[in-house]
């Protein structure tokens, strides 16, 4: 079944980008490229697409309200530059499906699509940090099955889903670990097994919630 998704942002080489980047994907059809709020609401109306990819600051009227209004009807995808608290925490409040940052790369926003059309929500991971430190508080009861889970990686696993958890990158990973990039992502594809993770956020709450993050 083809993924059909409205995408509004204000900046045309955005929406050229992001149009481009869900245009090589055989299950996602973008059915409307919008320039602010006003244009998302007409499209979402008009098309009933499956899901909304939606810029937060445009004109007329911004994507969080956009957001709100549409959540019941669409899977809304919200995209910014900006590393806002307030912003990711209105966007769940909303119901939005996902929150990414514009420099999150062409797989997490093909990946951000595909999860909202499922019901799936998916989170930056330079945002899940802050997001689970808000929302767990560090004195909160670590579940038991998220530490036997966490518990089955070796120690190099271990150090990849560290610094997943932390928003690192695949590039950043290889750096810092001093591995070759195919490593890297083998090591991924046993954690995400082992862990029982279909993403990176999900591999990064395993993490904060087995308390391995909050640990020295």
């Amino acid at each position: 079944m083809t993924i059909r998704v409205v995408l509004a942002d204000d900046q045309e080489m955005v929406r050229i980008g992001f149009g481009l980047i869900l245009g090589r994907c055989e299950d996602i059809e973008v059915v409307a490229q919008c320039r602010d709020g006003v244009e998302a609401l007409e499209a979402i109306r008009d098309h009933r697409p499956d899901v909304a990819l939606l810029d937060i600051r445009m004109p007329r009227v911004d994507g969080l309200e956009v957001c709100r209004r549409v959540a019941a009807e669409v899977a809304t995808v919200m995209v910014t530059t900006f590393e806002d608290d307030d912003y990711v925490d209105r966007a769940l409040e909303y119901g939005a499906h996902g929150f990414l940052l514009k420099d999150a790369g062409p797989e997490l926003l093909v990946a951000a699509v595909r999860a909202a059309s499922s019901g799936e929500a998916l989170i930056s991971p330079k945002l899940v940090v802050p997001l689970l430190e808000r929302t767990r508080g560090a004195g909160r009861t670590h579940p038991p099955e998220s530490a036997a889970a966490v518990a089955t990686l070796s120690e190099r696993e271990l150090d990849v889903a560290r610094l997943v958890a932390t928003g690192a990158t695949n590039a950043e990973i290889q750096s810092r670990l001093v591995l070759a990039l195919g490593t890297v992502k083998a090591h991924l594809s046993h954690i995400q097994a082992k862990l029982g993770a279909r993403n990176r956020v999900e591999i990064a709450v395993r993490l904060w919630e087995s308390g391995t993050m909050t640990r020295g």
